[in-house]
């Protein structure tokens, strides 16, 4: 990766941590300048903020201020574009509101490993997305969807046998019993797990085999009207890969990019932030 591209997917990731802990009520404008200013280090800006957003409210509400110690005013960073900012996001005590504050300061952003799909392109993948706001946009079409529903998402699948205790893993929908590899008892799967990198490879991967009709592996008795919903079973039978398309997202106004972390997925998170600053320019540009 050159340079400057490196350098400009630093700043955005730092930007987007950044707005994101303040729920989207701090700009992209001010964002940049203040990253760029403090050198990407989104941590200790948003405790800056926070303490600036405390001095701005014990002003408003004349409390105590003659006990204010000069320590207490030398912990705010004296900054015009911290105090703007400070100013711009005092939001009401509501129990949101301290919990985003409380978090803030604490550098946590809640997260969580999502699948998506779009149905139109017949396109499926995952996205570590912001607990507060999961929704991804489909690389193919440029829309943006929410989650599949837990009960309703497929692929590496976790199974344990209630009949032996057996753990195992294999291809499944959520709700799709397969046979125990070891006393070939029926087991619903217990959770849908998020595809990781090589390295992270999780042990021993089973042949997939299910109690569908057209499974491509089926070992023994079948149900009726069932139907595999394994990779090359759907491929036999000229099937889509996506099981269960995501909903199209409704905007809440909130303009926070969703992409912050990639963690172990499988895809690199700086590709598809330097694919999204690509697509901001070219919009800028036809303007």
């Amino acid at each position: 990766m050159a340079e400057a591209a490196f350098s400009g997917v630093k700043l955005e990731k730092s930007v987007r941590r950044l707005r994101e802990k303040f729920h989207g009520h701090l700009s992209v404008k001010k964002a940049n300048v203040l990253m760029e200013k403090y050198n990407q280090d989104h941590e200790l800006v948003s405790s800056w903020l926070i303490k600036q957003m405390n001095e701005f409210r014990s002003e408003k509400e004349d409390v105590h201020q003659a006990d204010r110690t000069v320590q207490d005013q030398q912990n705010v960073l004296k900054d015009r574009d911290i105090e703007e900012v400070a100013a711009t996001i005092s939001l009401p005590l509501t129990e949101e509101n301290l919990r985003m504050l409380d978090d803030a300061q604490k550098g946590h952003i809640a997260k969580e490993d999502c699948q998506f799909a779009c149905g139109t392109c017949n396109n499926v993948w995952w996205r570590r997305v912001p607990m507060r706001k999961k929704v991804s946009r489909c690389r193919k079409c440029k829309v943006k969807y929410d989650p599949v529903p837990k009960d309703k998402m497929w692929g590496e699948a976790k199974f344990q046998c209630l009949q032996c205790g057996h753990t195992f893993m294999g291809f499944a929908q959520m709700g799709t019993p397969s046979p125990c590899y070891c006393c070939g008892n029926s087991v619903l799967p217990n959770r849908i797990l998020p595809p990781r990198r090589p390295q992270n490879e999780r042990g021993r991967k089973n042949t997939h085999s299910c109690f569908a009709e057209d499974c491509y592996n089926r070992q023994g008795s079948f149900t009726p009207g069932t139907f595999c919903v394994h990779p090359k079973s759907r491929k036999q039978k000229n099937m889509p890969v996506v099981l269960w398309p995501s909903a199209v997202h409704e905007s809440t106004g909130s303009t926070v990019a969703t992409c912050l972390s990639q963690g172990s997925l499988m895809e690199d998170l700086d590709n598809l932030i330097l694919e999204d600053l690509k697509e901001e320019a070219e919009e800028e540009e036809g303007n």
